[in-house]
């Protein structure tokens, strides 16, 4: 004698693996050439690690060159240059 089994039923339709419905839309990151391209000398301001800097913002450094800020967090900033992404501290006071 063998016994049927039936089959599961799901909640509702299949969810797709690794996409969340509820999740924002994620927009590619601009390059760097993009995000430097047409502006002055004077839009950017030299790098300080006691200055505070906001997302976007565009920074000189006297090593890595030209930047632009992608990321802050408390005590860092991750900024990025020509030759890629770079962590770097912000807003210390020594």
């Amino acid at each position: 004698m063998s016994m049927k089994r039936t089959k599961q039923r799901s909640g509702g339709r299949e969810k797709d693996e690794g996409t969340d419905f509820w999740a924002k839309p994620v927009t590619p990151d601009k390059t760097w050439e993009e995000q430097v391209e047409g502006k002055g000398d004077d839009a950017f301001a030299a790098y300080s690690m006691v200055a505070r800097y906001t997302k976007g913002q565009l920074v000189t450094h006297p090593k890595f060159g030209k930047g632009v800020v992608v990321d802050v967090d408390a005590s860092r900033i991750e900024i990025l240059f020509q030759d890629g992404k770079k962590k770097l501290g912000h807003g210390q006071t020594s």
